[in-house]
C-alpha cells in the first residue's frame, strides 16, 4: 500500500469523496425519500444506488493506494560511467522494447517504463499521473482506474435518470412554492448538473484508456508518435492483460482475484481461446 503526498492529488481527493457523498444524500433524501414513499421500488433504488457508490469507492480506493508497478530501486548506485540500453530495437525505430536507464533513479527501467515527477518513481507501462486518484496509472492499477470510471459514469447515469423521473412523477405532496419544496428543486439541480459534468468528464477519459489499451500504447507513447507496441496481439488479450486472466464477467469487480478463479481457467482452456495470433 503506497499514499502519494500530492498537494494538488490530495485536494482532487477530497473533491471526488464531497461530490459522491453529495450525489448519495440528494437520491436518498431530497428523491427517494421524497417522491418515493409509497413506491415498491423504493427499496431496491436503494439498494442499488449504494451498491455502486460502493464499488465506486473500492475501485477508487484501490487505484489510489495500490502500487502502479514502481520499479524498484537499486541496492547499491548505479556505475554511470558504463550507461548503456539493453537489448534490441524493434527495427523500426521504435526504442519501445529496450531497457533505458534513469539517472533520477539511478536503476535499470525496462521496456514501456517512465519516470513520474510527482511519484519520484519509474512506473512500468506509465499512461500517466491522474490527480484524481492521486497516483500513476500504471501497469498495476489501470484496471482499478478503469473500474473507477465506469462505476462514475454509471452513477451519473443513474443519477440523472432519477432526477428527471422525480420530474416527471413528482409526488403528490411536493410543492415547489414552500422552503422544502424549493430545497429540493434546488438540490436536484445542482445534481443534474453535476452528473453531466462528471458524465462527460469521465467519459472522454474512459474513451481514451480504451483506446490506450486496445491499441497497446500509452498516452506517453502516443504522444512520442511510439506506434503500437504489439499491433499483432489480439484486442481480447490486450483486455485481459489489464483486468486479468480472469472471466470477463469478472472484470469489473474490484475485490476478486482474477488469476485464480478456477472457472476462469476452465474459460481459458476453451479452443476459442487458447490460441492466440
Amino acid at each position: 500500500m503506497r499514499f502519494v503526498k500530492d498537494p494538488c492529488g490530495i485536494i482532487c481527493l477530497i473533491i471526488t469523496y464531497i461530490m459522491v457523498i453529495y450525489a448519495d444524500y440528494v437520491v436518498m433524501r431530497w428523491i427517494i425519500l421524497q417522491t418515493m414513499q409509497a413506491n415498491i421500488w423504493a427499496p431496491l433504488h436503494v439498494v442499488s444506488f449504494n451498491t455502486v457508490v460502493f464499488l465506486l469507492a473500492m475501485s477508487h480506493l484501490k487505484a489510489v493506494l495500490s502500487d502502479p508497478g514502481c520499479v524498484p530501486l537499486p541496492a547499491n548506485r548505479l556505475d554511470f560511467s558504463d550507461m548503456h540500453t539493453v537489448g534490441k530495437s524493434t527495427g523500426n525505430g521504435n526504442s519501445s522494447n529496450e531497457w533505458t536507464v534513469c539517472t533520477r533513479c539511478e536503476t535499470y527501467r525496462p521496456p514501456r517504463a517512465h519516470h513520474c515527477r510527482i511519484c519520484k518513481r519509474c512506473i512500468r507501462r506509465m499512461d500517466h499521473h491522474c490527480p484524481w486518484i492521486n497516483n500513476c496509472v500504471g501497469e498495476r492499477n489501470q484496471k482499478y482506474f478503469l473500474q473507477f470510471l465506469v462505476y462514475v459514469g454509471v452513477l451519473a447515469i443513474y443519477s440523472a435518470a432519477l432526477v428527471v423521473g422525480s420530474f416527471i412523477y413528482p409526488c403528490e405532496g411536493c410543492n415547489s412554492e414552500n422552503i422544502e419544496g424549493q430545497t429540493r428543486l434546488l438540490h436536484c439541480v445542482i445534481l443534474l448538473i453535476e452528473s453531466a459534468l462528471f458524465g462527460l468528464f469521465v467519459l472522454a477519459i474512459m474513451v481514451d484508456q480504451m483506446h490506450a489499451i486496445l491499441y497497446d500504447e500509452t498516452a506517453i507513447e502516443q504522444a512520442q508518435q511510439k506506434g503500437s507496441h504489439r499491433p499483432n496481439r489480439r484486442k481480447f488479450y490486450l483486455l485481459a492483460d489489464v483486468f486479468g486472466r480472469g472471466h470477463p464477467a469478472c472484470w469489473l469487480l474490484p475485490c476478486t482475484n482474477f488469476n485464480s478463479s478456477s472457472s476462469a481457467l476452465r474459460y481459458y482452456d476453451t479452443p476459442l481461446l487458447s490460441h492466440e495470433v
